[in-house]
């Protein structure tokens, strides 16, 4: 394989994570760390302690706090950063960018003061030249699983093929496989709002509701990705997919799921403050909740699990009350609850 001027930005689990993928692909690699001392832990020793205690980083992992010293002449960038952030550091990164580069994300969430997809926000700050080749990594795939080369299978999406493609020999290796998609709305909708559910199923199991409750959430859960996703021009087949059911399944089963952890914390009796401060990184979950209340109401689209979140996480209703007024909803067909709009 031919080694590429790569940029990774976001020194956090996931960030850490992919930067060592393309490292071991044989990739030149930048990871851009938001502070001076993780950069410097990353350079001197090879480790990311705070978000990948014990594991070991290729050597060619190189790290730097300067963004343009992260970006500059690099053919391919990908934006790790939490969603709420994409659109200040894409301002920072568009200058240094070069004309032909692949930009991808791997944030999952939607901006919460627009609303809009985080590849759309990338489209508004990037060059023209550049924007037309933005791209989406999603998928099943904890860190702390990545980076120990368990086998792993995520799905790049991007408008452009040529993009997804590039993305896709950049990562793609024999425990890391890369499927490419031409969905990108989908993508995008169904990574982000797995989130959601997590973070239901985390309260669930906190509340030591079983499996039949949990099995129920995370199928509900999918109804709900794909009622928003639909509305808003998503292919239906597409949350049948990695970046649908089964991201939304490893999100709500696993010890690795931040989202499932802050939603069993919730359960304890933590306040929405104590969750994210005991939790200590970004719950992509929490604003992710507010973004799709907000696109429930402004499509016409009935998603009671992300209201009676929104409510538990914003209106300190009692998790336990939720859930009962979920039961207690109007009796109707699954299918049609599965596919129909407000009317």
């Amino acid at each position: 394989m031919i080694s590429r001027k790569t940029a990774v930005l976001g020194a956090g689990s996931w960030g850490t994570a992919l930067a060592s993928v393309l490292a071991e692909n044989g990739q030149d690699v930048m990871l851009w760390a938001r502070r001076e001392d993780a950069a410097k832990e990353i350079n001197h020793h090879h480790t990311n302690a705070k978000y990948l205690p014990g594991a070991q980083l290729p050597s060619n992992v190189r790290a730097t706090s300067s963004i343009a010293e992260a970006v500059s002449g690099r053919e391919f960038v990908l934006m790790v950063v939490p969603s709420q952030s994409v659109r200040a550091v894409a301002k920072e990164v568009a200058p240094h960018l070069v004309d032909d580069a692949v930009v991808a994300h791997a944030s999952k969430g939607f901006e919460l003061t627009s609303l809009k997809r985080i590849s759309e926000v990338l489209k508004e700050e990037l060059p023209t030249t550049v924007a037309k080749r933005v791209a989406v990594l999603s998928g099943p795939s904890h860190a702390e699983e990545v980076i120990c080369h368990s086998p792993t299978t995520v799905v790049v999406a991007s408008e452009n093929p040529e993009a997804a493609e590039r993305t896709q020999a950049l990562l793609n290796n024999s425990t890391f496989r890369v499927y490419t998609h031409p969905d990108v709305i989908g993508v995008e909708i169904g990574g982000s709002l797995k989130n959601i559910i997590a973070l239901g199923a985390g309260l669930s199991d906190g509340l030591g509701f079983g499996d039949n409750a949990k099995a129920a959430l995370i199928t509900r859960g999918l109804a709900e990705m794909a009622r928003l996703g639909m509305a808003m021009h998503a292919k239906p087949m597409t949350f049948a997919g990695l970046s649908g059911v089964g991201d939304l399944v490893a999100t709500c089963t696993s010890k690795h799921s931040r989202n499932w952890r802050a939603g069993h914390l919730l359960s304890q009796g933590c306040s929405l403050d104590e969750m994210l401060s005991k939790m200590g990184m970004v719950v992509e979950g929490v604003k992710t909740t507010q973004a799709a209340y907000q696109l429930a109401k402004q499509y016409r689209v009935e998603m009671p699990i992300t209201e009676e979140l929104n409510k538990v996480l914003f209106a300190n209703k009692d998790p336990r009350q939720a859930v009962e007024d979920l039961m207690a909803r109007n009796m109707t067909d699954e299918m049609e609850a599965m596919i129909q709009p407000k009317r």
